[in-house]
C-alpha cells in the first residue's frame, strides 16, 4: 500500500509555472520583481518549495491575477 505522506509529497500546490507561462513570463523574470534568486523562484514552480501567503501575493500583484489562481484548485474569480 503507498504511503499517504509521499503521495502529498508530490502533489501540486501552487500554479506559478503555469502562470508564469500564460503571462509569456520567465522564473528569471520573477526572482528579479521579488527579489529572490532563480533558484528560490525555480523551487516554487516545481513545487518543491512552496512560497510564503504574503509572498504568494506579490507574486500575483506582479502578474496582474488573483492571488487564488496561483492555486491548484483556486478560483478565477
Amino acid at each position: 500500500m503507498k504511503d499517504k505522506s509521499k503521495r502529498m509529497e508530490f502533489q501540486k500546490i501552487n500554479r506559478i509555472k503555469v502562470v508564469l507561462a500564460e503571462n509569456g513570463k520567465t522564473g528569471k523574470w520573477l526572482a528579479e520583481q521579488v527579489g529572490k534568486n532563480e533558484a528560490t523562484v525555480s523551487r516554487w514552480c516545481s513545487n518543491k518549495m512552496q512560497p510564503s501567503l504574503d509572498m504568494l501575493v506579490r507574486i500575483a500583484e506582479f502578474l496582474n491575477v488573483n492571488p487564488r489562481q496561483l492555486i491548484n484548485g483556486g478560483n478565477k474569480d
